[in-house]
């Protein structure tokens, strides 16, 4: 029987960030991109933003997506007026019926919750079903070794990522992948986006546990690791 792309998976609204560090509650947005991908992968709409972040960006940072803060500040737009767009673009495509998919969903989400909050711009009172591509596939493929970085989920499941560390590369990509995972593993995963959604909470909070388990047994035994999802 050949596979085939469940339907919840045929319209997807992808989103991405890149920003000014690792933290989402204090991290600032530089870059995003939220897109709208066909059943084919193909990208149907398309919407980029480069955010002045008001703050400067450390050179760690713009080393990985090559956004300094002298380009940010020449071009981008300001952040309480991208922010309010993102934000607005996110909520648009929950009311068309699209679920949103972010690779790594609680990092992207709180942080741009978390900027929203700073510019006192309204977030949403529920988006779209969310999507994590990452929290699914260590679900549905638990004992792979290796990395589940973007990046090698990408080479696994046969998905170009060429320009890693692009918001809207690697928002594209966070959406092929999944539609590859849907359809390999179709029958082990809901086929209701609302159960779909519900059940990588449970799924994150289990795979939260058992790596703060391994930490604290073989590097810190006073290690946390947040298993909130979709957001934190």
């Amino acid at each position: 029987m050949t596979a085939k792309l469940p339907l919840w998976a045929e319209r997807l609204a992808v989103f991405d960030t890149e920003t000014t560090g690792i933290s989402p509650e204090h991290s600032r947005v530089v870059s995003a991109t939220v897109a709208l991908l066909g059943a084919n992968g193909e990208v149907l709409e398309r919407y980029d933003w480069l955010l002045d972040p008001g703050v400067d960006i450390p050179a760690s940072a713009a080393e990985i997506h090559g956004i300094t803060t002298e380009v940010a500040r020449a071009n981008g737009t300001d952040a309480a007026v991208g922010i309010a767009q993102i934000v607005a673009q996110l909520a648009s495509m929950g009311e068309r019926g699209f679920p949103i998919v972010a690779y790594n969903a609680p990092f992207d989400l709180t942080l741009v919750r978390a900027e929203a909050a700073r510019h006192s711009v309204a977030w949403p009172a529920a988006l779209a079903p969310v999507l994590d591509p990452l929290v699914i596939d260590k679900q549905v493929d638990r004992y792979r070794k290796g990395k589940r970085t973007l990046t090698a989920a990408a080479e696994h499941y046969g998905v170009s990522l060429e320009a890693a560390h692009d918001a809207g590369e690697d928002a594209i990509a966070a959406g092929r992948v999944l539609q590859a995972i849907a359809t390999r593993y179709a029958a082990d995963l809901p086929e209701e986006l609302t159960a779909l959604h519900d059940a990588q909470v449970t799924w994150a909070a289990t795979q939260a546990a058992g790596l703060q388990e391994y930490l604290r047994r073989v590097k810190d035994p006073a290690a946390v690791v947040e298993g909130g999802w979709p957001l934190r």
